[in-house]
């Protein structure tokens, strides 16, 4: 594709740009059909995570036998 074609491209279409492989036209995807769209934060605000203040808080955590861990 030349340029000019890139920026005239369909607003459904992208092109994917993997490691190994040359790059190819395809259809986007639809996050929102997606089984877990409801955990990210375009869904829902809540589900925003804080990578700040995970890394200024990250030296205290600790993690010992009576440690709960739960997972979505």
């Amino acid at each position: 594709m030349s340029q000019d074609e890139i920026t005239v491209m369909d607003g459904g279409k992208c092109i994917y740009q993997l490691r190994g492989v040359r790059p190819f036209l395809s259809d986007k995807f639809d996050i929102t059909k997606h089984k877990n769209y409801k955990l990210l934060e375009d869904y829902d605000k809540k589900n925003l995570f804080d990578v700040e203040g995970y890394l200024k808080n990250i030296d205290k955590i600790k993690i010992n036998r009576n440690s709960l861990i739960t997972r979505l």
